[in-house]
């Protein structure tokens, strides 16, 4: 990922554990202190977000190398996990919300997205495109074919986004071939209105920008919406094909 930059801002895997400390620290300060999600005791001492997942997953940074050397110079994050890591550990995040099966019979490599947050000073087209290009050289590097993981709407109500669950239900879902669905104890339907008292207008507005993000790619949903609790969140899962990711930044990278 050497060059890809922009302005004072770069982009690269962490590298050891320190680099790691900063991405959790970053999690932390944007999912539980700025967000509404609930940390553990742990977590809370520590000022860390954290699970058995993160040892073993490449974790994707962007550095502003404006900043003294240390922590603070992380200011975005993604982590990565691929199937060839998940497969030699335990495994991936997403099967606790959803049954990734179709998934898992894909061929080749796939890749887990997941953690993803940025600094609030830095959230702005320039920070996610660096991540975005990071990805892109990561699954080329990779010979990544699909991605996956799970995205959130604000809140425990999935009434409250009856609308866009309803749009992402009838516009996004995933074909059935590699259509994840929530797991039976955690379903909760996505289909609150029929298409044609969906506004579509009103429900694109309404998409959180992370999501927005992935449809622009082309992205798709899971059946089912989770509600977690810990996160204060409901959640969708994504299914990506990358071969848009991949044209879309190529002559960026080359």
């Amino acid at each position: 990922m050497a060059g890809i930059t922009a302005g004072s801002l770069a982009v690269r895997l962490a590298d050891g554990e320190n680099d790691i400390d900063a991405a959790q620290s970053l999690r932390y300060r944007v999912f539980y202190e700025e967000m509404t999600a609930q940390p553990s005791d742990e977590m809370a001492s520590s000022r860390r977000d954290f699970d058995r997942l993160d040892g073993y997953c490449d974790h994707l940074l962007v550095i502003d190398n404006d900043r003294a050397a240390g922590s603070d110079q992380v200011v975005g994050t993604y982590r990565l996990l691929r199937r060839s890591m998940a497969e030699s550990h335990d495994g991936f995040y997403s099967p606790w919300e959803y049954n990734i099966d179709r998934i898992l019979e894909q061929p080749g490599e796939i890749l887990e997205l997941g953690r993803s947050c940025v600094e609030a000073p830095y959230r702005n087209r320039a920070t996610m495109t660096l991540l975005w290009r990071g990805i892109a050289a990561y699954v080329m590097h990779y010979e990544v074919p699909l991605m996956f993981g799970c995205a959130s709407f604000e809140g425990t109500d999935p009434a409250a986004h009856a609308l866009t669950l309803s749009y992402l239900y009838h516009y996004h879902l995933a074909p059935d071939e590699m259509r994840p669905v929530a797991q039976p104890e955690h379903f909760v339907t996505m289909n609150w209105l029929t298409k044609e008292e969906v506004n579509s207008r009103a429900a694109i507005r309404a998409v959180p920008p992370l999501i927005r993000g992935y449809l622009r790619l082309n992205g798709f949903v899971g059946d089912g919406a989770v509600i977690d609790r810990q996160w204060n969140s409901v959640d969708v899962s994504i299914v990506v094909k990358t071969d848009l990711v991949t044209r879309k930044y190529k002559d960026k990278l080359t």
